[in-house]
Protein backbone atom coordinates (compact mmCIF):
# COMPACT_ATOMS: atom_id res chain seq x y z
CA UNK A 1 0.00 0.00 0.00
CA UNK A 2 1.49 3.15 -1.26
CA UNK A 3 0.49 7.07 -0.49
CA UNK A 4 1.58 9.91 -2.71
CA UNK A 5 2.29 13.67 -1.48
CA UNK A 6 2.36 16.49 -4.01
CA UNK A 7 3.06 19.59 -3.19
CA UNK A 8 3.19 23.43 -4.51
CA UNK A 9 4.58 21.55 -8.58
CA UNK A 10 5.30 23.93 -10.77
CA UNK A 11 6.72 22.74 -14.76
CA UNK A 12 8.18 25.25 -16.85
CA UNK A 13 10.19 24.92 -19.84
CA UNK A 14 11.79 27.64 -21.02
CA UNK A 15 10.11 30.30 -19.18
CA UNK A 16 6.46 28.66 -20.61
CA UNK A 17 4.55 27.81 -17.67
CA UNK A 18 2.45 24.30 -17.97
CA UNK A 19 1.62 23.12 -14.85
CA UNK A 20 1.56 25.46 -11.48
CA UNK A 21 0.28 24.96 -8.33
CA UNK A 22 -0.19 21.31 -7.94
CA UNK A 23 -1.14 20.01 -4.87
CA UNK A 24 -2.67 16.36 -4.43
CA UNK A 25 -2.68 14.16 -1.50
CA UNK A 26 -3.35 10.16 -2.73
CA UNK A 27 -4.10 7.55 -0.24
CA UNK A 28 -2.88 4.17 -0.77
CA UNK A 29 -4.45 1.52 -3.05
CA UNK A 30 -6.08 4.83 -4.92
CA UNK A 31 -6.95 4.59 -8.84
CA UNK A 32 -6.53 7.96 -9.66
CA UNK A 33 -7.94 8.77 -13.80
CA UNK A 34 -6.65 12.13 -14.87
CA UNK A 35 -8.70 14.07 -17.49
CA UNK A 36 -8.42 17.30 -18.83
CA UNK A 37 -7.69 19.01 -22.72
CA UNK A 38 -4.97 18.01 -24.85
CA UNK A 39 -1.94 20.03 -23.90
CA UNK A 40 -3.25 20.87 -20.30
CA UNK A 41 -0.04 18.91 -18.57
CA UNK A 42 -2.04 15.60 -18.16
CA UNK A 43 1.27 13.26 -19.67
CA UNK A 44 4.01 15.64 -18.16
CA UNK A 45 2.55 15.06 -14.86
CA UNK A 46 2.43 11.60 -15.28
CA UNK A 47 6.39 11.85 -16.64
CA UNK A 48 7.13 13.52 -13.21
CA UNK A 49 6.00 10.86 -11.40
CA UNK A 50 7.90 8.80 -13.02
CA UNK A 51 10.97 10.75 -12.83
CA UNK A 52 11.23 11.38 -16.68
CA UNK A 53 11.08 15.14 -15.65
CA UNK A 54 11.39 16.79 -12.16
CA UNK A 55 9.25 19.42 -11.05
CA UNK A 56 10.75 23.19 -11.39
CA UNK A 57 9.31 24.20 -7.88
CA UNK A 58 7.61 21.64 -5.08
CA UNK A 59 8.02 17.97 -4.72
CA UNK A 60 6.36 14.57 -5.37
CA UNK A 61 7.08 11.79 -2.40
CA UNK A 62 6.20 8.17 -2.14
CA UNK A 63 5.67 7.17 1.26
CA UNK A 64 7.07 9.92 2.78
CA UNK A 65 10.15 9.68 0.74
CA UNK A 66 11.37 12.43 -2.32
CA UNK A 67 11.12 10.96 -5.72
CA UNK A 68 14.76 9.13 -6.72
CA UNK A 69 15.92 11.83 -9.98
CA UNK A 70 15.67 8.71 -12.09
CA UNK A 71 12.41 6.16 -12.52
CA UNK A 72 12.72 2.90 -10.71
CA UNK A 73 11.41 -0.55 -10.37
CA UNK A 74 9.29 0.94 -7.84
CA UNK A 75 7.14 2.61 -10.27
CA UNK A 76 6.29 0.45 -13.17
CA UNK A 77 4.45 2.84 -16.79
CA UNK A 78 2.57 1.44 -19.59
CA UNK A 79 2.24 3.56 -22.69
CA UNK A 80 -0.52 4.02 -25.12
CA UNK A 81 2.03 2.19 -28.14
CA UNK A 82 3.04 -0.90 -27.19
CA UNK A 83 6.15 -0.47 -25.36
CA UNK A 84 7.35 -4.10 -26.56
CA UNK A 85 10.66 -5.60 -29.02
CA UNK A 86 9.50 -7.08 -31.63
CA UNK A 87 12.26 -9.32 -31.51
CA UNK A 88 11.96 -11.04 -28.59
CA UNK A 89 9.38 -13.51 -27.57
CA UNK A 90 6.80 -12.03 -25.17
CA UNK A 91 8.63 -14.87 -21.98
CA UNK A 92 11.62 -12.65 -23.18
CA UNK A 93 10.04 -9.12 -23.40
CA UNK A 94 8.92 -9.80 -19.69
CA UNK A 95 11.87 -11.13 -18.42
CA UNK A 96 14.33 -8.56 -20.28
CA UNK A 97 13.69 -5.48 -17.69
CA UNK A 98 14.65 -7.76 -14.41
CA UNK A 99 17.40 -9.43 -16.63
CA UNK A 100 19.60 -6.50 -17.47
CA UNK A 101 18.95 -4.92 -13.91
CA UNK A 102 20.56 -7.96 -12.39
CA UNK A 103 23.31 -8.25 -15.46
CA UNK A 104 23.72 -4.50 -16.19
CA UNK A 105 27.01 -5.81 -18.18
CA UNK A 106 25.79 -8.85 -20.24
CA UNK A 107 22.21 -8.17 -20.01
CA UNK A 108 21.45 -11.57 -19.73
CA UNK A 109 21.72 -14.28 -17.22
CA UNK A 110 22.39 -17.46 -16.90
CA UNK A 111 21.44 -21.30 -15.07
CA UNK A 112 19.78 -20.60 -12.34
CA UNK A 113 19.59 -17.61 -12.13
CA UNK A 114 18.12 -17.10 -15.87
CA UNK A 115 15.47 -19.96 -14.94
CA UNK A 116 14.49 -17.98 -11.98
CA UNK A 117 13.75 -15.00 -13.77
CA UNK A 118 11.75 -16.77 -16.21
CA UNK A 119 9.82 -18.17 -13.85
CA UNK A 120 8.46 -14.66 -12.53
CA UNK A 121 7.99 -13.66 -16.63
CA UNK A 122 5.98 -17.14 -16.94
CA UNK A 123 3.84 -15.76 -13.84
CA UNK A 124 3.39 -12.37 -14.99
CA UNK A 125 1.78 -13.21 -18.29
CA UNK A 126 -0.10 -15.57 -16.37
CA UNK A 127 -1.67 -13.03 -14.63
CA UNK A 128 -2.57 -11.23 -17.63
CA UNK A 129 -3.78 -14.19 -19.76
CA UNK A 130 -0.76 -14.90 -21.73
CA UNK A 131 0.50 -17.81 -20.22
CA UNK A 132 -0.27 -19.77 -23.62
CA UNK A 133 1.58 -16.81 -25.90
CA UNK A 134 4.74 -17.05 -24.36
CA UNK A 135 6.57 -18.50 -27.32
CA UNK A 136 5.32 -15.61 -29.78
CA UNK A 137 6.53 -12.83 -31.12
CA UNK A 138 4.59 -9.68 -31.00
CA UNK A 139 4.06 -9.54 -34.93
CA UNK A 140 1.90 -13.02 -34.24
CA UNK A 141 -0.16 -10.97 -31.26
CA UNK A 142 -3.39 -9.10 -31.57
CA UNK A 143 -3.22 -5.17 -30.02
CA UNK A 144 -5.04 -6.61 -27.24
CA UNK A 145 -2.46 -9.43 -26.70
CA UNK A 146 0.50 -7.03 -26.88
CA UNK A 147 -1.05 -4.23 -24.31
CA UNK A 148 -1.58 -7.34 -21.68
CA UNK A 149 2.10 -7.96 -22.89
CA UNK A 150 3.39 -4.30 -21.97
CA UNK A 151 1.06 -5.01 -18.30
CA UNK A 152 3.12 -7.75 -18.07
CA UNK A 153 6.49 -6.27 -18.21
CA UNK A 154 5.10 -3.39 -15.99
CA UNK A 155 3.79 -5.76 -13.46
CA UNK A 156 7.05 -8.17 -13.21
CA UNK A 157 9.04 -5.64 -10.87
CA UNK A 158 5.81 -5.79 -8.26
CA UNK A 159 5.54 -1.61 -8.69
CA UNK A 160 4.16 -0.04 -6.15
CA UNK A 161 2.99 2.51 -8.34
CA UNK A 162 1.65 1.66 -11.56
CA UNK A 163 1.47 4.52 -14.54
CA UNK A 164 -0.98 4.54 -17.55
CA UNK A 165 -0.48 7.03 -20.61
CA UNK A 166 -3.36 6.50 -22.83
CA UNK A 167 -2.88 2.23 -22.47
CA UNK A 168 -6.07 1.72 -24.43
CA UNK A 169 -6.56 4.29 -26.00
CA UNK A 170 -5.76 2.54 -29.89
CA UNK A 171 -7.84 -0.82 -28.92
CA UNK A 172 -11.05 -1.45 -30.16
CA UNK A 173 -14.15 -1.30 -27.62
CA UNK A 174 -14.43 -4.97 -27.24
CA UNK A 175 -10.67 -5.29 -26.52
CA UNK A 176 -10.85 -2.03 -24.73
CA UNK A 177 -13.61 -3.53 -22.43
CA UNK A 178 -11.50 -6.69 -21.64
CA UNK A 179 -8.76 -5.12 -20.75
CA UNK A 180 -11.00 -2.43 -18.20
CA UNK A 181 -11.79 -5.77 -16.56
CA UNK A 182 -8.04 -6.90 -16.78
CA UNK A 183 -7.09 -3.87 -15.01
CA UNK A 184 -9.72 -3.53 -12.23
CA UNK A 185 -8.89 -7.29 -11.47
CA UNK A 186 -5.27 -6.38 -11.35
CA UNK A 187 -5.61 -3.37 -9.38
CA UNK A 188 -7.86 -5.42 -6.84
CA UNK A 189 -5.13 -8.14 -6.36
CA UNK A 190 -2.04 -6.41 -6.30
CA UNK A 191 -2.39 -3.20 -3.88
CA UNK A 192 -0.82 -0.87 -6.44
CA UNK A 193 -1.68 2.82 -6.52
CA UNK A 194 -2.52 3.66 -10.00
CA UNK A 195 -2.54 7.12 -12.42
CA UNK A 196 -4.10 7.10 -15.38
CA UNK A 197 -4.12 9.58 -17.89
CA UNK A 198 -7.47 9.25 -20.55
CA UNK A 199 -9.65 11.07 -22.72
CA UNK A 200 -12.34 8.71 -22.25
CA UNK A 201 -14.35 10.18 -19.56
CA UNK A 202 -16.77 7.12 -19.20
CA UNK A 203 -13.45 5.21 -18.66
CA UNK A 204 -12.12 7.46 -16.41
CA UNK A 205 -15.18 6.76 -13.92
CA UNK A 206 -15.75 3.26 -14.71
CA UNK A 207 -11.91 2.28 -13.64
CA UNK A 208 -11.14 5.20 -10.92
CA UNK A 209 -11.85 5.71 -7.51
CA UNK A 210 -10.83 9.22 -7.82
CA UNK A 211 -11.19 11.63 -10.25
CA UNK A 212 -8.49 14.80 -10.79
CA UNK A 213 -9.35 16.80 -13.86
CA UNK A 214 -6.68 19.46 -15.13
CA UNK A 215 -7.08 23.09 -17.11
CA UNK A 216 -6.31 26.36 -17.73
CA UNK A 217 -8.26 29.17 -15.86
CA UNK A 218 -5.72 31.41 -18.28
CA UNK A 219 -6.73 30.77 -21.66
CA UNK A 220 -6.33 34.24 -24.06
CA UNK A 221 -3.81 34.25 -26.21
CA UNK A 222 -1.65 36.40 -24.46
CA UNK A 223 -1.92 34.73 -21.44
CA UNK A 224 -0.34 31.08 -22.25
CA UNK A 225 3.01 30.62 -21.25
CA UNK A 226 2.79 32.65 -18.38
CA UNK A 227 0.02 30.78 -16.94
CA UNK A 228 0.04 27.24 -16.76
CA UNK A 229 -2.10 24.69 -15.64
CA UNK A 230 -3.60 23.36 -12.40
CA UNK A 231 -6.12 20.58 -10.90
CA UNK A 232 -9.57 22.28 -11.02
CA UNK A 233 -11.48 19.01 -9.85
CA UNK A 234 -11.23 16.26 -7.79
CA UNK A 235 -13.83 14.21 -7.08
CA UNK A 236 -14.12 10.50 -5.03
CA UNK A 237 -15.53 7.98 -6.84
CA UNK A 238 -17.53 4.76 -6.03
CA UNK A 239 -17.44 2.37 -8.91
CA UNK A 240 -19.64 0.00 -7.16
CA UNK A 241 -22.82 2.18 -8.41
CA UNK A 242 -23.06 2.74 -11.96
CA UNK A 243 -26.05 5.40 -10.79
CA UNK A 244 -23.71 7.32 -8.84
CA UNK A 245 -20.88 7.15 -11.53
CA UNK A 246 -23.38 8.29 -13.77
CA UNK A 247 -24.86 11.56 -11.37
CA UNK A 248 -21.11 12.40 -10.98
CA UNK A 249 -20.46 12.75 -14.92
CA UNK A 250 -23.59 14.85 -15.09
CA UNK A 251 -22.12 16.99 -12.25
CA UNK A 252 -18.98 16.74 -13.39
CA UNK A 253 -19.84 18.52 -17.11
CA UNK A 254 -22.06 21.38 -15.02
CA UNK A 255 -18.62 22.34 -12.89
CA UNK A 256 -16.91 22.29 -15.76
CA UNK A 257 -19.00 24.66 -17.89
CA UNK A 258 -19.00 26.68 -14.56
CA UNK A 259 -15.14 27.44 -14.98
CA UNK A 260 -14.01 30.81 -15.23
CA UNK A 261 -12.95 31.55 -18.26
Amino acid sequence: MTEVTIRHVWKEYDGDVVLERVNLDVAPHSFVSIVGPSGCGKSTFLRMLLSQEAPTRGFIRIDGQDLPPEPTAERGVVFQRYSVFPHLTALENVAFGPEVARAPLLGRLFGSRRKAVLEQAAAALASVGLDHAGDKYPAQMSGGMQQRLAIAQALITKPKVLLLDEPFGALDPGIRADMHQLMLRLFDETGMTVFMVTHDLKEAFHLGTRLVAFDRYKTRPEEIGAYGATITLDLALDRSSARERAEAMVGLADKVADQPA
